[in-house]
């Protein structure tokens, strides 16, 4: 009898503790810790990214500005992410691109094409822009990052909707500002452009790493001052990548999201340069 009556005063402390430690509702403090997990989880997923993100917003994709408070470092969690269409073929990547900012990389689809999300998450955004994205969706995840599905055919999701890695979300298109039917692809933290190369590798259909690290520059603080379309993150790695066979520094340039000059200069080698399988090229 003493052991029992201890069992459950130790189980009461323990729920108290939870009930403490849980934001300050006087309900959430008279349910179990099982119970109160389950509500705290379900609070979690409503918001994805909630202790990141300053707002919740249904109108536009830049939608912060000078309320974010960006993190000097922070890890994203890129398991549990599922390719967003099985295309391999990058038309365009990210970088300058026509006198300004192309935020993404485009992907070879055909009209009609299904796209599903990239990771779990709740679509921030399902709307039209008839001189930029089309018809587009926007959905924040629960590792920090928000994707943005350019120039669609159609949504196949709702605002405040939740879904899962896998899910089509879309099809295909060529909406809005666009030449010809592909996917524009977008990863943003807080806002911040990532170039999806240094997460994605579409050519492997495969994550580039099981994380990534986000790291704030100087360059960031300048370009805040002006257009969310030049924020853009650079950590400041070196990074490099092994040539293999087949591959020409125009194939290698839109994998790795910049141009072949820039290959060129930083490896002091020229556009008639021979690449040699095994040869590794400093990428930034």
């Amino acid at each position: 009898m003493i052991a029992a009556a201890a069992m459950v005063s130790l189980n009461s402390f323990s729920q108290d503790l939870i009930a403490r430690q849980a934001p300050i509702d006087r309900k959430l403090k008279s349910v179990d810790s099982l119970a109160l997990q389950k509500q705290i989880r379900a609070e979690q997923s409503e918001y994805p990214a909630l202790s990141l993100y300053p707002n919740w917003n249904n109108q536009y994709v830049h939608a912060y500005g000078k309320d974010a408070i960006i993190p000097d470092s922070y890890t994203i969690d890129l398991t549990g992410f599922h390719m967003p269409t099985p295309s391999t073929r990058i038309t365009s990547p990210f970088g300058p691109r026509w006198r300004r900012m192309h935020n993404g990389l485009d992907i070879k689809v055909n009209i009609g094409d299904t796209i599903v999300a990239a990771f779990d998450g709740k679509v921030r955004i399902v709307k039209y822009e008839r001189r930029g994205y089309g018809k587009y969706v926007v959905i924040r995840h629960d590792n920090g990052l928000e994707t943005v599905y350019g120039h669609l055919s159609k949504q196949l999701v709702e605002e405040n909707q939740l879904v899962k890695a896998g899910e089509p979300i879309a099809l295909g298109g060529n909406t809005g500002r666009s030449t010809g039917s592909h996917l524009h692809f977008e990863t943003r933290f807080l806002g911040i452009a990532i170039n999806p190369a240094l997460m994605f590798d579409f050519p492997k259909q495969d994550i580039v790493a099981d994380t990534y690290t986000f790291r704030k520059t100087r360059g960031y603080e300048r370009n805040r001052a002006g257009s969310h379309d030049t924020n853009i993150a650079s950590d400041g790695e070196i990074r490099y990548y092994k040539v293999k066979k087949g591959d020409s520094l125009s194939r290698i340039a839109k994998l790795r999201g910049v141009s072949v000059s820039t290959l060129c200069k930083l490896n002091r080698i020229t556009t008639k340069t021979t690449l040699r399988p095994g040869q590794v090229l400093r990428c930034s």
